[in-house]
């Protein structure tokens, strides 16, 4: 008789917020072959409230003690952005695996030294870009990739539908602060749509950003950015993100030698040409010719909520050898992307190339975090039990 697989044991570590759902949906039994096993809260006023909501689990203030308590397999790392690499690396120390919430960490430097803490432990190592799972997106990096699109021109993603209040940036003291939350709508609501980008039309290896601090809050960090980059081969895009419009947009277009892709509204708009125009260009003996193209639309699939399909791929994989649709050593490209638009703002919105000097950025980082205001206190902040609209994909 064939031996029945145990479930994996899921730790949360940080219970705050997202933290919070991704727990229930572990105890709720939503993830087939995961359980929740333990829970860790650095807050000792939150021991007793996670004891009632989730009877029977085992509540930490110290995640040294969850770790070495042997009533886990795998963890699920959701405190603030700074704290990501740290409590990660020791996790990986330990021998669990580990699924990271976004972004990775706020430096490269912190990052890179969690990924070689990962690749030591041999352990699983997932990232929660949960948006990964759409299928839009995913039908436009295959066409990207495949070369069905032919050479890239130009991107222009559009998201500034992340519309924030005041009230939502006092609601917890890490918010919206250098040395609490590491940036601010590039380090908090973007991160998923930096990693789209570069998933769908590669790394750029330029990088120059207008991050305007507090334009529309009362603020440390950014809350609207813009940035211009240059791919390899030529290709350019913009990336423009704001927490300070209402109504906002979420447009991706993408332009390329043998046609144009635009997402937008849950649908893909794909015109394919049936002919490169770099070759028709210089064939073609009229003026104003038109090259023949065709043209469709791919509309949105309803589906579960991304996070709890991140969640059972991560379970998979440790269970199965499933392929992860997010590894967590794809973090570094995002954060790639982030730091350099940071440093060029910085810097009086100079031209960053990748890679770029990872030891200056620290150091600017640095200065920045000495000029916090750190607030005492925080609003009251519902929680979750189920992965609200929030952090659906939000067109």
């Amino acid at each position: 008789m064939e031996q029945q697989q145990k479930n994996v044991r899921f730790g949360v570590i940080g219970v705050g917020n997202i933290g919070y759902v991704h727990a229930s949906c572990l105890f709720q039994g939503h993830v087939p072959g995961a359980v929740l096993g333990a829970l860790c809260d650095c807050k000792e006023d939150m021991k007793e409230e996670l004891a009632g909501a989730f009877p029977g689990v085992t509540v930490f203030t110290d995640y040294r003690e969850l770790l070495s308590s042997g009533a886990i397999d795998a963890v699920i790392v959701s405190v603030p952005h700074p704290m990501h690499s740290e409590i990660a690396a020791c996790a990986f120390e330990m021998g669990k695996h580990v699924l990271v919430e976004k972004p990775m960490d706020i430096t490269l430097s912190r990052a890179r030294q969690l990924c070689k803490a990962a690749e030591d432990s041999g352990k699983k190592f997932g990232i929660m870009f949960n948006q990964r799972t759409g299928n839009l997106f995913a039908k436009a990096r295959e066409i990207v990739k495949s070369g069905q699109l032919g050479q890239l021109k130009r991107s222009v993603w559009i998201i500034t539908n992340w519309y924030r209040t005041q009230y939502y940036y006092d609601s917890g003291t890490w918010r919206a602060t250098w040395s609490g939350e590491g940036g601010g709508v590039l380090v908090n609501q973007a991160p998923h749509q930096l990693d789209l980008w570069q998933w769908i039309c590669g790394m750029p290896d330029q990088v120059t950003a207008f991050c305007s601090e507090a334009k529309y809050h009362d603020i440390q960090v950014e809350d609207e950015a813009t940035l211009v980059v240059r791919f390899p081969g030529g290709g350019e895009g913009v990336f423009i993100t704001s927490t300070g419009e209402y109504p906002g947009t979420n447009r991706l277009e993408i332009t390329g030698s043998k046609g144009k892709l635009v997402l937008e509204n849950g649908l893909l708009k794909w015109w394919q040409l049936e002919e490169d125009e770099r070759e028709f260009c210089y064939r073609a003996e009229k003026s104003f010719a038109h090259i023949p193209m065709d043209y469709q639309e791919i509309p949105e699939e309803a589906q579960p909520h991304g996070h709890r399909l991140i969640l059972c791929n991560f379970t998979n994989s440790i269970l199965f050898d499933e392929p992860l649709l997010a590894p967590g050593y794809d973090g570094l490209h995002e954060l790639t992307i982030q730091n350099a638009a940071y440093l060029s703002s910085w810097k009086g919105n100079v031209p960053v190339t990748i890679p770029f000097d990872e030891a200056q950025y620290d150091a600017l980082l640095r200065e920045k975090q000495m000029t916090d205001h750190i607030k005492t206190s925080g609003g009251p902040s519902a929680k979750n039990t189920q992965y609200s609209e929030r952090w659906q994909i939000k067109w």
